[in-house]
Parts: C-alpha cells; sequence; structure tokens
C-alpha cells in the first residue's frame, strides 16, 4: 500500500464533510445574513426550502455545543414554542473559485436527504436557513452522548443487552436504505443516545455529510470515509451501495463485543491495506465470552464482495437478534461483551479524537496568526484555504491507490 492513505471526510469533489468551526472563523458580520438574489435561488431550485431570514429572529441563541473547521453548533430554543433544538452554522463558499468553506451544493445534498428521513433512530432535521455566507441547520437536540461512552460506563454488558442497541441501529439503517439513501459513514462517533438517563436510551444516527441518494442506473464511487470503517470497495474506488454500511455495521459489532478493531493497523495505511485483504480472526482471548451466533452474524457482514453481505432488513432476521428458540434466546444472555477491552479501546478512540482535535486547533491558531500579518493579497487568500492544504488531491489519491491496490 501506497504510504498516501484515506483523508477522513474527503468527499469525491475534494470537498470536506460538513462539521464546524471556531466562532472567530466564521462569516463576516456584514454579510452573514444578507439575503441570497433571485438569480442565486434560480441556480439552485432546493434552495426554496430554506428561509432566508435572519435565523435569531425566530431563535435565541443559546451555549455552544461544539465547533470546528467549517461551522459552530450551538443550543437553541424556539421562541415560538419554547423548544429546544441544535443550531448547526456553516460557513459556505462565497464564490464558486473560493476555497474557504463548505460548497453550498453539499449542504443542499444533506439537507435533502435530512428531509427525506423520518425515524426514531435519526436524527431529525427541524428547520433550515441560507444566506450568501452562510447555512443553519436546526436540528433534533441529542444530549446523550455517543453510545460507546455510555456501554464504556457500564461494569458489564451481556449480549442481549448490546443487542437492543444494534437493533436500533439496524431499524434505522433498514429505513434509510429502504429510501435508497446510503450514509457512508457509520462509525461509534455517527451514533449518539438521544438522552441517557431514561431507563432504555434511543439510539439516533447523526451526520449525513457523507450520505447519498442512490440511484437505479447511476454508478456512484466516492474516495470518503474513516480508514478503520471503510469497506473494501471504497479503498478500490469500485462502486458504493447500501451494502457499504453494512461492512460498518460488521466492524462495529466486532469492536462493540471484542473491544479490538479488525482491521487496525499501526498506521492508516496499513489499516487500509489490511481491509482490501479482508483477513480477520476471532482471538479466543477477545472473543472467549461471545457467542457463535454473534460470530456468524459478523461473518455474513464482513464479506469482501459487497452482493454477499447481509442486508439491514436481513440482519434483523438473523438468529443472533431475533432468536428461533429459547435456546438461542438464553446463549445471548449467558455471553457477554469483553467489557475490559471494550473500556481500553474506547479510551484510546477518545484519546485519538481530543489529540486530533487539539491539532487541528494548534493549525487553526497558526492560520489566524500568518492572516493576521501584513501580506499581499493573494498570500492572504492562499492563507485561508490553509484549512485545506494537508488534503491530498482525489485525482493523485486515486492514481496512487489504483497503483497499490491493482
Amino acid at each position: 500500500m501506497a504510504e498516501s492513505v484515506q483523508v477522513p471526510g474527503l468527499a469525491r469533489d475534494g470537498a470536506r464533510t460538513p462539521s464546524e468551526v471556531p466562532e472567530g472563523e466564521r462569516s463576516c458580520p456584514e454579510d452573514a445574513w444578507q439575503p441570497l438574489s433571485d438569480e442565486d435561488e434560480a441556480l439552485s431550485p432546493t434552495m426554496a426550502d430554506f428561509k432566508h431570514e435572519d435565523v435569531e429572529s425566530l431563535y435565541e441563541m443559546l451555549e455552544n455545543l461544539g465547533s470546528g473547521h467549517f461551522g459552530v453548533v450551538k443550543k437553541c430554543r424556539e421562541k415560538s414554542s419554547g423548544s429546544y433544538y441544535a443550531s448547526k452554522f456553516i460557513k459556505t463558499r462565497k464564490c464558486k473559485g473560493s476555497r474557504l468553506g463548505l460548497d453550498r451544493e453539499q449542504v443542499e445534498r444533506e439537507v435533502s436527504i435530512l428531509q427525506q428521513l423520518q425515524h426514531p433512530s435519526i436524527m431529525r432535521l427541524h428547520d433550515v436557513f441560507a444566506s450568501k455566507a452562510e447555512m443553519v441547520l436546526i436540528l433534533e437536540l441529542i444530549s446523550g452522548g455517543e453510545l460507546f461512552d455510555f456501554i464504556a460506563e457500564k461494569e458489564a454488558l451481556s449480549e442481549a443487552e448490546a443487542i437492543e442497541f444494534l437493533e436500533q441501529i439496524l431499524e434505522g439503517v433498514a429505513y434509510m436504505h429502504s429510501h435508497h439513501i446510503a450514509h457512508f459513514d457509520l462509525k461509534p462517533e455517527n451514533i449518539m443516545l438521544l438522552e441517557k438517563s431514561m431507563p432504555n436510551p434511543k439510539i439516533k444516527i447523526i451526520d449525513f455529510g457523507l450520505a447519498q441518494k442512490i440511484e437505479a442506473g447511476v454508478t456512484f464511487k466516492s474516495l470518503c470515509g474513516t480508514p478503520q470503517y471503510v469497506a473494501p470497495e471504497v479503498i478500490n474506488y469500485e462502486p458504493l451501495t447500501s451494502a457499504t454500511d453494512m461492512w460498518s455495521i460488521g466492524v462495529i459489532t466486532y469492536i462493540l463485543l471484542s473491544g479490538i478493531s479488525p482491521f487496525q493497523g499501526e498506521t492508516d495505511s496499513e489499516t487500509l491495506t489490511n481491509v482490501v485483504s479482508g483477513n480477520y480472526e476471532f482471538d479466543d482471548r477477545y472473543f472467549k465470552e461471545t457467542s457463535e451466533m454473534a460470530k456468524d452474524f459478523i461473518r455474513e457482514l464482513l464479506v469482501k464482495e459487497p452482493k454477499d453481505r447481509m442486508t439491514a432488513v436481513e440482519c434483523l432476521v438473523h438468529p443472533w437478534i431475533k432468536p428461533l428458540n429459547r435456546k438461542q434466546a438464553v446463549n445471548r444472555s449467558r455471553s457477554s461483551i469483553n467489557m475490559k477491552n471494550f473500556k481500553k479501546f474506547n479510551a484510546r478512540r477518545k484519546w485519538k479524537l481530543s489529540y486530533n482535535m487539539v491539532s487541528a486547533c494548534n493549525r487553526l491558531c497558526r492560520m489566524r496568526l500568518l492572516c493576521n500579518q501584513p501580506r499581499a493579497e493573494e498570500d492572504l487568500r492562499q492563507c485561508e484555504s490553509d484549512q485545506e492544504e494537508e488534503c491530498t488531491s482525489p485525482v493523485s489519491l486515486l492514481r496512487r491507490r489504483r497503483s497499490s491496490c491493482s
């Protein structure tokens, strides 16, 4: 495998997934809520779904919930109803040639997909706003944190208890796929709990920045995803389908039960090589307490040929999820996940996320220092796009992938 590896969040056109930026990096006040012209709306028919008034005229903005490269997420209160939501501010590119901000079409695609999905296990979109420099998504407020963090707080968890969460995930994915939509970024960070204090916490699948409508007769390929969870067809730049999501479900289940990742290498490059090979095992050191039905469930998902993987609907009737007899049900209750190892995995995962966040903040700080220096206009424009300098060109990345995977 070549040294150049998957850049997490890199879409097929070189754009990044909708994420957030520190407030200081948001659009300038003077043009933040300048309404779109009729010409702008004509160029983008889906913009009719967006409100073009100031979001703060309808929602009271409260505390920050998170931030990243291209936006900030704040808790907000709808003035008319008093209901609380999460408002996701996304900085968009002001013109076609700009590299600062997200492509408007990319955000519109995410909005269009969310508007088609109404399911208890999927994050809901409540409202959308747009101006020339910014888009705002008013989303369901999800306060329970990540599923993996919730599980890591427990002392023990049986397979039957783990299945209660996995079943909700599968129901959401099955619904999504029935609407011909694939998520393409299923991973622990995108599986949340609506609230964790309730007796039976409800799952919420979030972040549809890489999701796509799968159309009959249309081939879709992409270099997007996170190395640990992407399917072989992503790395090989082959057509993607809803089966790509099912590979990710297999990886998530493997990790949930054992606390280890089936294809994790020392580097992203090594991880991708392992994924392409498709070789993994159920090491007794980690799967000692795992039932054979659970292993069979994973085997039916971590299959290199996409068409041979179980669908989400088939997963829901697999004997591990839906026992056919009392013996199978008892086996699930007596088998348990490797909690000791799972806690270690989750701690390492959180450390890596924190490290990446600090690194991103440091890059933004360096970018601000450079941008504050008096420099030529051309240099300043280049400085604005520093946020994307680390991204490998999709074309060169693809060439290296083809040469390394052939």
